[in-house]
């Protein structure tokens, strides 16, 4: 499985870290081992001295598909979900300076927690979503999907022009404003609307 990532897909966010506004989404992966294990703590990693929280909403893809017409998109996933993409803004800041790409900064190991998967059924609206992140028990970020630049069913269209959609693939769809740096014994916790997703400790 592979892990799909979309970059600059809230507005708010894309002025919070002075970037430009995209004509298409800004897509990048990371490697299924950049998953962090379940009931394990994030470790800072020793290349970088500012890692950032970046809380998205998932998607996780249920059938194979090529080629997705945006309008058949909501028959490939049932669940959604919460994570983070964390990041190494140093490091990324020297590579984006250099022109060269972002992984080493966004799929290192641990860099992508994903929390809990609810049906999709238990939303009225997955395109009017709230979650959120608190670290230590202070709201850091706040979100609603109606923000998203692309919406999901638009995003999966994208991305499967580019990539065939496996079963257990995972889209990560963009964080909003309110990234920040982590340190040791933070503890973060994400919601969707006012049930918890995930509670990790930073070390």
């Amino acid at each position: 499985m592979k892990l799909i990532c979309i970059g600059r897909n809230y507005t708010e966010h894309i002025k919070e870290l002075e970037n430009e506004r995209p004509t298409d989404p800004v897509v990048f992966l990371k490697p299924d081992t950049a998953i962090l294990l379940k009931k394990q703590p994030f470790f800072i990693p020793d290349f970088s001295n500012d890692v950032h929280h970046e809380v998205e909403i998932l998607v996780k893809i249920n059938k194979v598909g090529k080629h997705i017409s945006e309008k058949f998109a909501h028959k490939y996933y049932n669940e959604i979900g919460l994570g983070i993409d964390f990041t190494a803004r140093d490091l990324q800041a020297q590579l984006k300076e250099k022109g060269l790409p972002w992984e080493k900064a966004k799929a290192f190991d641990g860099a992508a927690v994903i929390g809990n998967w609810l049906p999709k059924t238990e939303f009225n609206d997955i395109n009017n979503l709230n979650f959120s992140l608190k670290k230590n028990d202070q709201l850091v970020q706040n979100g609603n999907t109606s923000h998203m630049l692309w919406k999901i069913d638009a995003l999966i269209e994208y991305v499967s022009k580019y990539f065939t959609l496996k079963i257990g693939d995972i889209i990560f769809t963009g964080t909003p404003a309110g990234v920040g740096r982590v340190e040791p014994n933070d503890q973060l916790t994400g919601y969707i609307e006012n049930q918890q997703m995930f509670s990790i400790t930073v070390k």
